[in-house]
């Protein structure tokens, strides 16, 4: 029996990257997963297809988690596949580094809409679906508490999600949510990948400045969240996991 048998989880932002890893270590560890995606239907549809050859159970679902009526929409179709909700990870975001000078109204709306109130629609709506005890995990970044030069929007929509979880973990307390938030460090990613991060100078001095002397991989985060989504971490709330080899 795995940690997670039983439960339903909602991944969003799961089509790649750390939420990827996330959703097939939710599936390996017995749970029912929902890969919420807003773009790439080809990446949520492998994603599923992987946890399914593992003999796990997952359903594909688009949904842009900024807007109010499509999140609603992904958690009537988890409840229609799945009958319920136990789990759910905030895992959507976007980011786009650039100097200052660079800074526009529409990236500042679209990062924080996305990281930030993509976090508390999801979280809203699974109030609705949750019964009983649940598990929601945010994802964060320790450029929450270290932002690198060009990153002040992505930083800050971080910055929030750390103090959200301990508002949010006080509040549903009492409804025996948990809400616990981890932070990553660098990441090799689809992402990391694409803006070049990965075999540069950058790349060098964070793995420079952390311990265990290389960039995480999707499934380091993967078994943190699985911990945080399995009772073995039943006493825990309103607490931030820097999952980063190390790296402040």
């Amino acid at each position: 029996m795995g940690e997670l048998t039983g439960k339903v989880a909602v991944v969003t932002g799961a089509s790649k990257g750390i939420g990827a890893g996330i959703a097939k270590r939710f599936g390996a560890a017995g749970a029912s997963v929902v890969v919420n995606y807003a773009f790439s239907r080809e990446g949520a549809d492998k994603v599923v297809a992987e946890i399914k050859k593992e003999g796990g159970k997952a359903i594909a679902v688009k949904a842009d988690v900024s807007k109010a009526d499509e999140v609603k929409q992904l958690f009537e179709e988890t409840k229609r596949a799945f009958g319920k909700l136990d789990v759910l990870v905030n895992n959507a975001g976007v980011f786009r580094f650039a100097p200052l000078q660079d800074v526009t109204e529409d990236e500042f709306h679209r990062e924080f809409n996305i990281n930030v109130l993509g976090t508390l629609l999801a979280t809203k709506e699974a109030l609705n679906h949750i019964n009983g005890s649940g598990s929601v995990i945010n994802i964060s970044s320790v450029a929450s508490t270290s932002p690198v030069p060009n990153s002040s929007i992505y930083s800050s929509t971080k910055g929030a999600i750390d103090t959200l979880t301990i508002g949010l973990s006080r509040e549903l307390a009492p409804r025996k949510i948990r809400v616990n938030v981890i932070a990553p460090g660098g990441v090799e990613t689809e992402g990391t990948h694409d803006i070049g991060m990965v075999g540069s100078d950058f790349e060098k001095q964070i793995v420079a400045g952390t311990p265990l002397g290389r960039l995480g991989q999707p499934d380091d985060i993967a078994q943190v969240a699985v911990f945080l989504a399995s009772d073995a971490s039943a006493w825990l709330t309103g607490e931030r996991i820097a999952a980063s080899g190390g790296f402040r």
